[in-house]
């Protein structure tokens, strides 16, 4: 008998000297230890197991997952060692050896993960301690911190600590062993570490699966406390800021592009949405396939997060029909990006266009209204028409017709399906140099416009507020904040007053309150003179990046001399449209007025047709803006 106890207490022993065996699943703030070796199973690449961070990992994150990730362990498991360090501020997300890590904006603890190389003299946990009796540790094939003995049907067995069993000498483990055996006719259960679930299967000796929580728990009425903490709830990703854009993809659900490659299409949108880290704060992304006709399947708010995206991709069948990639790029101009559609205004429009051959419409036209609408057209062509099939072709050249610009930025044209996968990372970072999105800019939302307003005597009270009114009209058709359009206003007699500045107001209604404050001066005309304070006052306070728009109201012939002054301001870069009322010479207008003239200078002959020359204003400031080169 004595025999038989020794054995027993070897096995004990060399069992507890093991390394922990964790799942996949098991995060490491659920763990309290703060240095732990430990061994994952195979698998742990899968996606199902959350990492959020690079090379320091929120404690929310899976273990093994990150161990992956890391590149400390391949798919197929193995031990490591994990320490814990402080909560970041934030946590960076990145695809590293087959897993997508995620970004979080702050956690509370982090840890990092190295290879299993134990250092001499440090002796590390041959049993872990859970955060709560709900603990990740009582899954299949992991060790806990107290050991089971195998139950005798009618008994229950104490539990038998590591502490007590690696102490105990040769005497005692027999002593130890002999009190931990209940008597059989024992009617009273000893008190358990953890509460046990009904139906709890025996154990053989060397098994440490002591016990699954899970429906038999819930079901009784017990909530473990972490279910109740707002602290051990699911973070949410809130996407990577630095990429913060709104997105439309245009697949091609055609029928000639067949089922095999419509799916190697859906891995793509996939493998790009899990690429761009999803997320409120980052890029949101929706879908549209074309063929006949065009259709949303989701819009930007309809999905969050990156792998509710991948959910949703797969869920797509395929339309059939024609290739109609103009009507579809229409439909995205005209119905996509909208408030109701999830548009959140301050992120770049971006619509990436996937065409296999070659469109059966014209895409042109519809290019060009997307592009003044603010949408940044990307095209990725795949098997592209060769020699002999270009005359099938309805708009050759149809890419450089389309995309925002003609740089070779905004096109990527792929050889074969089977290579599309290669372009997920060129493909994400172009759309996310969101300092490189020139079709972001439109004539509503990247200039610096100073009014300079004439206030002199023959103006009068009444026909002054009608020109701010005017002021108003225009400033009202601008996207204006500091970053989009801003504002500035000078008016004038024979002296000049800053009304205000580009950078004193960045909301649409602090600049309209900023127009009806301001007050009639009344006294000569003087405009050369403010068109020079202008220069100095406002404009020379504008943007590098943006486009510089004065707009000059008058309503008579300047005292002093318009032509140097109006030169300076062309010679700056600074497009001046003139508009003149009732006495204003027309003459003087046309030098005042970047060339052409007629596109630049207005002429109304009393204050209230005034009004009537504003969607002129705008169409030409548009135009003008719609007209740069492309490349």
């Amino acid at each position: 008998m004595e025999i038989v106890v020794l054995t027993m207490k070897a096995s004990v022993i060399e069992m507890f000297l093991a390394v922990p065996q964790i799942n996949c699943d098991v995060k490491a703030g659920k763990i309290i230890n703060p240095e732990f070796v430990v061994k994952c199973p195979a698998g742990c690449q899968d996606p199902r197991y959350h990492v959020y961070g690079t090379d320091i990992y929120a404690s929310y994150s899976s273990v093994c997952g990150a161990a992956v990730h890391s590149g400390v362990l391949d798919n197929s498991g193995g031990k490591i060692l994990v320490r814990k360090v402080a909560g970041q501020s934030g946590y960076k997300g990145s695809y590293s050896n087959g897993v997508q890590s995620l970004s979080l904006p702050r956690w509370r603890e982090s840890f990092i993960v190295s290879e299993a190389k134990p250092q001499k003299g440090v002796t590390y946990p041959s049993a872990l301690t859970y955060s709560s009796s709900k603990s990740p540790a009582a899954k299949a094939g992991e060790t806990t911190k107290a050991y089971q003995k195998p139950s005798v049907p009618g008994t229950t067995a104490q539990p038998v600590t590591l502490i007590r069993v690696l102490r105990t000498t040769t005497a005692e483990a027999t002593h130890t062993t002999t009190l931990s055996k209940p008597s059989p006719s024992a009617g009273s259960s000893t008190s358990s570490p953890r509460p046990q679930p009904m139906g709890q299967r025996s154990q053989e000796l060397g098994e440490t699966d002591l016990w699954k929580p899970g429906s038999v728990l819930l079901n009784a009425g017990f909530v473990p406390k972490e279910e109740l903490s707002t602290q051990s709830s699911e973070p949410v990703s809130q996407g990577d800021p630095s990429c913060k854009i709104d997105l439309s993809f245009l697949i091609d659900g055609s029928a000639s592009i067949g089922k095999r490659r419509f799916r190697i299409q859906k891995q793509f949108l996939a493998d790009v949405a899990q690429a761009l880290h999803i997320g409120p704060a980052g890029p949101l992304m929706g879908v549209v396939q074309y063929g006949d006709n065009p259709a949303t399947h989701f819009n930007l708010k309809t999905h969050v997060s990156s792998q509710d995206l991948k959910t949703a991709i797969e869920k797509i069948t395929q339309r059939g029909g024609l290739s109609n990639v103009g009507r579809a790029i229409s439909f995205v101009t005209k119905n996509f990006f909208s408030k109701v559609n999830g548009n959140r205004g301050g992120a770049p429009n971006v619509a990436v266009v996937i065409v296999d051959g070659w469109p059966t419409d014209k895409v042109e036209e519809a290019s060009r209204l997307a592009r003044e609408s603010g949408i940044n057209i990307f095209f990725i062509t795949i098997e592209s028409a060769v020699e002999n099939e270009k005359q099938y072709v309805i708009e050759p050249n149809f890419a450089n017709k389309a995309v925002c610009r003609t740089n070779g930025f905004y096109s990527l044209n792929v050889q074969s399906w089977f290579s599309l996968h290669k372009t997920v990372q060129p493909l994400v970072k172009r759309v996310c140099d969101t300092e490189r999105l020139a079709c972001s800019k439109t004539c509503f939302n990247s200039a610096d416009i100073g009014f300079v307003i004439d206030g002199s005597s023959s103006v009068g009270t009444s026909n002054f507020r009608t020109v701010l009114q005017f002021v108003a009209n225009l400033s009202k058709e601008f996207e204006i904040s500091d970053t989009d359009t801003r504002i500035g206003a000078v008016q004038y007699t024979y002296e000049q007053r800053l009304e205000f500045g580009f950078d004193d107001y960045n909301t649409k209604p602090d600049i309209l309150n900023a127009i009806k404050r301001v007050g009639y001066w009344s006294g000569g005309t003087s405009t050369g003179a403010a068109i020079n304070y202008a220069l100095e006052q406002l404009f020379k306070k504008s943007k590098p990046n943006k486009r510089k728009l004065m707009i000059l109201i008058t309503d008579g012939r300047s005292y002093d001399d318009v032509r140097i002054p109006a030169m300076v301001a062309h010679h700056k870069g600074v497009i001046t449209y003139a508009i003149g009322v009732a006495w204003a010479a027309q003459d003087e207008l046309e030098v005042i007025a970047t060339h052409p003239a007629k596109d630049h200078s207005f002429f109304v002959d009393e204050f209230d047709n005034l009004y009537k020359s504003v969607p002129k204003i705008i169409q030409n400031i548009c135009t003008e803006f719609n007209s740069q080169p492309r490349n």
